[in-house]
């Protein structure tokens, strides 16, 4: 396991990106994002996926150097295409005028559109969290998860995320969940090792419960908490296909595959002015002193903490080391 700074993770993160095709300018928020993701531990969204960008640069499946395109059709709507480009210097680009419009309205939308796999979501409605707004997003995937009492693939993983600002210029909260009991990567990550999974995580393809993540690669994931959670990751999938013009999850090839076409997917956010009451922030003290009251309770993502440096697999730096040139 190597000991590795995140300045040298990012500086070779945008090394291979741009190697392999991305501008500087886009290279520099991917490589970002990637630094982000390895410093909380989220390695799903971290170097793991850099294999990928690589090879769907150079394929041409995503667009390294593609300029995205933002406008306001409403006041409070600011919308941005991707033009099947990265998710993150997309949503970059249209940040400074989605905060300005939920300022002025109150609350706003962002909706990123024709864009690559945005990873991690949380990465988003920070940024908007850090700017004194509450953050809400949403995204779709490739197809993984059945209804319940249905065996056929119909939607993604689907996650949600939600930042809160706590007045400062931090955060007071924030989840990044899939709608899933546990994000695809974790299945695929449990196969690598060669290790099972816990029974709950998936079906395989005759609707039975399996713990054999191959067998759970080709039938499909629970959704949490069983209908409950399939109404959000409904709720995701139509705001993030609808209000983007991004395709359906039943549309979406392999995130991860070299080649194929682009991702197409849609992003959305709700970024919303605390200020508008008078009493958030009050009514925020209130909560997070009840989460207190028991000892070792605490607010979601309250505990996360980032390290520098971290541990990288051996043989995922070396690769990072042969992407990079």
């Amino acid at each position: 396991m190597a000991q590795v700074s995140l300045d040298e993770i990012e500086a070779q993160t945008k090394v291979a990106l741009m190697r392999h095709g991305a501008a500087e300018w886009v290279a520099d928020e991917v490589a970002f994002a990637v630094r982000k993701a390895e410093s909380v531990g989220n390695r799903i969204c971290g170097l793991y996926y850099l294999e990928s960008y690589c090879q769907q640069l150079e394929s041409g499946r995503v667009k390294g150097d593609v300029e995205p395109v933002v406008s306001q059709p409403k006041p409070g709507t600011v919308v941005v295409d991707a033009k099947f480009g990265f998710a993150q210097p997309a949503f970059s680009r249209a940040l400074d005028e989605a905060v300005e419009a939920a300022r002025a309205c109150g609350v706003a939308s962002l909706a990123v559109g024709h864009a690559h796999t945005c990873t991690s979501l949380g990465f988003f409605t920070e940024q908007i969290a850090k700017r004194g707004l509450v953050g809400l997003g949403m995204t779709n995937a490739s197809p993984i998860v059945a209804p319940p009492g249905g065996k056929s693939r119909v939607i993604g993983t689907n996650p949600i995320a939600f930042s809160v600002p706590d007045g400062t210029g931090g955060i007071a909260m924030q989840f990044d969940q899939s709608t899933t009991t546990v994000a695809l990567g974790k299945i695929t990550m449990a196969k690598a090792a060669g290790k099972r999974i816990p029974e709950g995580w998936a079906l395989d393809a005759q609707g039975q419960p399996t713990t054999d993540p191959e067998a759970a690669l080709g039938g499909s994931l629970v959704s949490m908490g069983g209908y409950k959670g399939w109404g959000f990751g409904l709720m995701a999938e139509l705001l993030a296909a609808g209000m983007t013009g991004g395709v359906v999850s039943r549309d979406v090839k392999p995130l991860k595959a070299p080649e194929g076409p682009p991702h197409d997917l849609g992003q959305y956010y709700l970024l919303m002015d605390p200020d508008t009451s008078g009493a958030f922030y009050d009514r925020l003290a209130q909560v997070v002193e009840g989460v207190a009251l028991d000892e070792g309770a605490r607010m979601p993502g309250q505990g996360k903490r980032e390290t520098d440096p971290v541990d990288v697999p051996d043989a995922l730096w070396a690769q990072v080391a042969e992407l990079a040139g």
